[in-house]
């Protein structure tokens, strides 16, 4: 069997020494659509986007990603990303470094799918990415934890229309992320869509900007589903509830929903 739960949860990962400066932070925002003064320019920043988390363990990397793993070992074209959580416990800084350490904290059985679990940890910050895996599920684990957010019975206190650029995949996975999924038709195709598609992660960082704008550094935690694929060329609407200690977002592509179950936890 590709995946063997008993030899993947607990797994240890290679780790990974990491390191950036302001050139890879202000590729990453304008790889996201920040594109205003305080994300661009050195001179200028207002500090890192939190979800800089996300590429900071994929900034040296060419080669697109595979999914080989102890107890692991799955097609590429099979795999979707599930969900994705940050914990952020120091502000990040525009020049750093730091060790990564990586494990398989867990692997949930969906039925016709099965759900893998890995947790990078830092001095910095936290980062766990839940990838769906089609086809392999049914061998009687536990289907995991219910990570459904309700949303507040009341209109959203904002909306942010936030429009993707046709070529936005091209420029983010210069971040790290070659998976072919985003920029080759005949492997996007393969794996069930009409097109390329977006990078979940670029839509991640997306609505976090939309959200929180250029008080970053109040960010303690950001989680969220991927609910539906973003086409690059779409436009992005952020709905979003503040409450206190933490916002709500919901965002859709027209009436399709994109990212659900999402909460920023402020500090």
């Amino acid at each position: 069997m590709p995946i063997d739960p008993d030899k993947a949860v607990g797994a240890e990962l290679p780790s990974r020494e990491l390191s950036w400066d302001s050139t890879d932070v202000l590729l990453y925002h304008l790889a996201i659509g920040a594109d205003e003064l305080h994300y661009v320019y050195e001179g200028a920043l207002a500090g890192v986007l939190p979800t800089f988390a996300t590429v900071a363990t994929t900034l040296r990397d060419t080669e697109p990603p595979t999914v080989r793993m102890p107890g692991i070992d799955v097609d590429l074209a099979r795999v979707v990303h599930g969900r994705q959580e940050i914990e952020i416990h120091r502000p990040i800084p525009i020049k750093g470094r730091c060790t990564a350490r990586s494990k398989i904290a867990a692997v949930y059985d969906k039925g016709t799918a099965a759900i893998v679990v890995t947790e990078t940890t830092t001095e910095l910050f936290t980062s766990r990415i839940s990838i769906f895996v089609k086809g392999e599920g049914g061998f009687g684990g536990d289907r995991g934890p219910d990570t459904r957010v309700p949303l507040p019975d009341r209109e959203p206190d904002d909306e942010v229309l936030s429009p993707t650029d046709p070529r936005q995949a091209l420029w983010y996975r210069l971040l790290g992320d070659r998976n072919p999924l985003h920029v080759d038709p005949a492997f996007a195709a393969r794996a069930g869509f009409p097109a390329p598609i977006l990078h979940g992660l670029c839509t991640y960082g997306m609505v976090l900007k939309a959200a929180v704008g250029p008080e970053m550094n109040s960010v303690a935690g950001y989680r969220a589903r991927f609910a539906g694929v973003v086409f690059p060329g779409d436009t992005l609407r952020t709905r979003i509830w503040r409450e206190p200690q933490q916002i709500i977002l919901q965002a859709s592509v027209e009436d399709r929903p994109v990212l659900s179950d999402a909460v920023v936890t402020l500090c």
